[in-house]
């Protein structure tokens, strides 16, 4: 430990960055970036500890670790470098904000730096934590943090649940994640489960129920005459894991019984954790009070994963499973399957059922032939080229025939650009095909629509959140 010691000016820093997002309304979003503790430092470096290497690399790239330094290097007038550890598992993590000494004007720091003895900054021992190594009794075992593989599409929520798992009730509650099928809504929810039951054990009260469940046992406790017991179970409980809540829709007694659970557990600090197929704001027949509950904590969305994250989930699956396939079979397998986890995860165990029933070593070959049948259907059905067509046109109030007319205005381009990007997802149309059928444009034509959509989505979340939408009414509907 150096005799300069930057510890006041580190909790100075992270007191104004604090204030800063705060103001901005963007409180939650520091809580989970800036999710750095510090542990010691040099005369050029501070070290400070970060819950794992895909977090800090996270910080990195979104320059997060830059807005640290450049707070430290306006303080201190010299420029100190941010060095990092992972952060021991069973050790207590927190954002390191500043205790209310450190809320004086900057110019009292440096004082405040000499009067800190430097012993007091050495790094703590771990402590040990009474965890339980028994499995939840409603809980899925292999639902962690550590079989979820967080890609572009999943990061926010993956950082956000995690967050949610170290303080139970306080840092983000409720939190909501949407999305389709099978993007891993599920393993996200029981993975905050997991978290905190490994940490706390029985002395904490959790219980994951889907919406279904929750109303059909809210009705039997109706015919049973228990409804007090229902009460009494959901309203103490430290956290509540309600899956599918778009299950709620038009289901008056229900909604009104899980208000009041709302409620109690809300006011009692206590977390919540909801799924949904889609945005709050898209549900028919949800009370407005329970809809604004909803939305009161942090609302998430999961996405299909990229190639790149579709890949590392394969290759995560086969390393639990210890299973070895061929590289260029995932590969294959994760260039076809574009829609969410579930699907990817089902191709993965027909190859590897095959290898192991046939004892053949697996090939490109075979694995062409056996999936042939499964790349070449949609996986929601028979959907139209026109279909996608129609509800992207009235989603922008143009016509059917403006949607494939050469007209270049604005007005017609965006839409025709996404029409063309989710027929290219929800169809097995090539780009040729698909140029045909937009108004017999060039096959570049229509690969240029899908790549110009593709680059906006990686900075456009509320283009990602329409064309998830433009999706679930494409799927739904009938002519």
């Amino acid at each position: 430990m150096s005799e300069q010691n930057y510890r006041a000016f580190w909790d100075e820093a992270l007191h104004q960055i604090h204030e800063e997002y705060k103001q901005n309304g963007q409180e939650d979003y520091f809580k989970i970036w800036f999710k750095m503790e510090y542990v010691e430092d040099t005369l050029t470096e501070i070290t400070v500890s970060v819950p794992s290497e895909f977090m800090w690399a996270q910080m990195v790239s979104k320059k997060f670790v830059d807005i640290v330094q450049d707070k430290i290097e306006e303080l201190t007038g010299q420029k100190i470098n941010l060095n990092h550890i992972i952060a021991e598992k069973n050790t207590s993590k927190s954002i390191s904000l500043p205790s209310q000494e450190s809320s004086a004007p900057a110019d009292n720091v440096i004082q405040k730096a000499k009067q800190i003895p430097p012993e007091e900054h050495a790094v703590k021992k771990s402590v040990e934590r009474s965890s339980s190594s028994k499995k939840h009794p409603s809980l899925n075992e292999d639902y962690t943090f550590d079989t979820f593989v967080p890609g572009e599409n999943s990061q926010f929520a993956y950082n956000a649940c995690i967050a949610a798992s170290e303080e139970p009730g306080r840092k983000i509650n409720p939190l909501l994640i949407y999305g389709g099928v099978g993007l891993g809504k599920t393993h996200l929810m029981e993975s905050i489960g997991n978290a905190i039951y490994k940490e706390k054990g029985d002395s904490v009260k959790i219980c994951y129920v889907t919406a279904e469940n929750f109303t059909n046992e809210f009705t039997f406790s109706i015919k049973d005459k228990t409804t007090e017991k229902f009460k009494s179970k959901y309203r103490n409980l430290d956290v509540l894991l309600l899956d599918d809540i778009h299950f709620l829709q038009d289901k008056e007694a229900t909604q009104e019984e899980l208000f009041h659970t709302f409620e109690a557990l809300y006011n009692a600090k206590k977390q919540m954790v909801f799924t949904c197929d889609r945005p709050i704001t898209e549900l028919k027949g949800i009370e407005d009070r329970l809809s604004t509950r909803f939305r009161r904590g942090m609302c998430i969305d999961l996405t299909p994963p990229n190639y790149e994250t579709r890949r590392a989930i394969l290759q995560k699956k086969l390393s639990l499973l210890g299973k070895p396939i061929p590289s260029d079979v995932v590969d294959y397998i994760a260039k076809n399957v574009q829609t969410n986890v579930r699907d990817l995860e089902s191709c993965l165990n027909k190859m590897i059922g095959y290898a192991e029933l046939l004892q053949k070593p697996l090939t490109i070959e075979i694995a062409q032939k056996e999936l042939r049948d499964t790349f070449s259907q949609p996986s929601s059905g028979s959907i139209g080229i026109e279909t996608i067509q129609k509800v992207v046109a009235d989603h922008w109030n143009i016509s059917l025939s403006d949607i494939k007319s050469k007209k270049r205005n604005k007005k017609f381009v965006i839409p025709r650009q996404i029409a063309i990007y989710i027929a290219r997802l929800l169809t097995e149309y090539s780009f040729p095909e698909l140029g045909n059928e937009f108004g017999g444009r060039d096959h570049t034509t229509a690969m240029h629509s899908y790549e110009k959509v593709e680059e906006q989505l990686k900075t456009d979340s509320s283009l990602d959140t329409t064309i998830q939408m433009l999706i679930r009414e494409i799927k739904d509907y009938k002519k």
